[in-house]
């Protein structure tokens, strides 16, 4: 990871280190990561300073086809070199604007995240904000789907799961496996995904994250790693990291990562609980000698969370299978 680059030292960077492509990632509503490769060597200075044009139209719940143009705005506080491209690539994180008025478009998440921590410190209540997710995800050997005229199907495999524990495998079935909801969290070869997981934190920390444990969580093929908090902005971008490496590294081994809340009908579903703190002048604002210890503060931001939970699940849960998740 480099960090505090100016345009002239990001080009600088690619030519010396003969990474001959800049990639330009930036987040749509869903949450999902979108990118757009730039040749270096076409770049110039002034380019990555105004920001580069897009079709915003061909993003859902973006901009129409008569107003498309978008400018992807390169943040340079932190690049990143990218572990899994065949020739060298730099990502960096960007920033969507409105190009008749160069502003934050007002759809885009990162910008909204950015507004957010702007709000806080205008607030006058904190100045910080810690974000610490925990985000789970399955791992499948075989993933197959279909929704056409005559019906609908999908099948998901994975040798670790109980439905295999009679199933005949070429080499042999090695009849190490969880028991139903039995994953959390038992030694190889019962936990087979091991290995997995530690290329996949291996491969974070190498990127410049801070990254502190991994383990099998509860249901079968189901796994977690974990990172550091860090502010709502470096949280964010850093979970886009984290999926990527996660889905990039199973795919490498012929594997599908997903963090769908709930694949498996009959198992545990997916989550990403998030650790929340204020601060303020380097203090922490929830301690205090309330319930549970904690500040007057602490309990109005819950009350808050609780107030506000329906709008709140719009973004938290926003398909039906997140409520497939949700039990009563």
């Amino acid at each position: 990871m480099y960090e505090n680059l100016d345009a002239e030292a990001l080009l600088r960077l690619a030519r010396d280190e003969d990474l001959p492509w800049i990639d330009l990632r930036f987040t749509d509503p869903r949450g999902k990561w979108q990118h757009l490769t730039m040749d270096a060597a076409a770049l110039d200075a002034e380019q990555i300073e105004e920001g580069i044009l897009f079709d915003g139209s061909s993003i859902a719940g973006w901009k129409a086809i008569n107003e498309s143009d978008m400018v992807l705005k390169p943040d340079l506080s932190r690049v990143f070199t990218d572990p899994f491209t065949a020739q060298g690539t730099l990502f960096v994180f960007c920033d969507v604007l409105e190009p008749a008025t160069g502003q934050a478009y007002e759809r885009d998440p990162r910008s909204t995240a950015k507004k957010a921590e702007a709000f806080l410190k205008y607030s006058g209540i904190g100045d910080t904000a810690y974000f610490g997710p925990e985000a789970e995800f399955f791992v499948f050997d075989d993933v197959r789907f279909k929704v056409d005229y005559k019906g609908a199907m999908y099948v998901l495999d994975d040798i670790e799961g109980p439905y295999n524990s009679d199933k005949e495998y070429p080499d042999g079935n090695p009849g190490h496996r969880p028991r139903i909801k039995g994953g959390y969290f038992p030694v190889p070869p019962v936990d087979s995904g091991q290995d997995l997981r530690s290329e996949m934190v291996a491969l974070m920390r190498e990127m410049g994250l801070k990254t502190d444990k991994h383990h099998h969580e509860v249901g079968a093929s189901q796994h977690e790693l974990g990172i550091a908090f860090d502010t709502l902005l470096r949280t964010a971008d850093n979970v886009q990291i984290y999926k990527y490496v996660v889905q990039q590294v199973a795919h490498s081994y012929g594997k599908t990562a997903t963090f769908m809340p709930k694949p498996v009908k009959d198992d545990n579903g997916s989550g990403m609980h998030v650790h929340q703190s204020v601060w303020k002048d380097g203090k922490p604002l929830f301690a205090g000698g309330g319930y549970a210890d904690l500040s007057d503060t602490a309990l109005y931001y819950i009350g808050g969370i609780i107030k506000h939970a329906r709008a709140i699940n719009a973004f938290t849960n926003p398909t039906t299978n997140s409520y497939k998740r949700l039990t009563p």
